[in-house]
């Protein structure tokens, strides 16, 4: 898949940017922390670490390995976060890999409601909302590589 400018996502696993929001490298997937400045403590990303736009790209083995690692990474965000619900969003438009966003949903925090994570993503983009506090972070990626050492 031949593209214009060099994949951001590929720049990411290739450790050129946000080496330390990386949690997990295993198979054919790397899991991820949001790059700062994050919307929400514990937004989670599921990165192919092939270079394939989406789903419909994927080899047997991604196909295979999706579900249990999807399954793993939700459970991870439920754990980290305490979150009631964790949404699964992949549009593939700010980067043409094969990302996953593994959002998590605050009963309470009616700004993680549906399609309201959108406008907080665009909110904290555009300067609107206060961004996820580094630190917290920082803490919730080296729990998270604990949580996924054995996998």
């Amino acid at each position: 898949m031949a593209e214009s400018t060099p994949c951001g996502v590929c720049r990411i696993h290739a450790g050129a940017a946000g080496a330390e929001q990386q949690i997990h490298r295993g198979g054919v997937w790397l899991l991820r922390h949001h790059p700062l400045p994050a919307p929400l403590p514990g937004w989670l990303v599921l990165d192919s670490l092939r270079h394939v736009g989406g789903a419909i790209d994927f080899d047997a083995t991604e196909c295979a390995d999706l579900g249990p690692m999807l399954q793993r990474s939700s459970a991870l965000v439920r754990d980290l976060t305490g979150c009631e619900r964790v949404y699964a969003i992949a549009f593939g438009e700010g980067a043409r890999h094969f990302h996953l966003h593994l959002i998590p949903r605050h009963g309470a925090d009616a700004a993680t409601e549906s399609w309201g994570v959108a406008d907080l993503y665009r909110q904290v983009a555009g300067g609107g909302r206060t961004a996820a506090d580094p630190e917290l972070v920082a803490q919730l990626v080296a729990r998270a590589r604990e949580a996924t050492a054995a996998w």
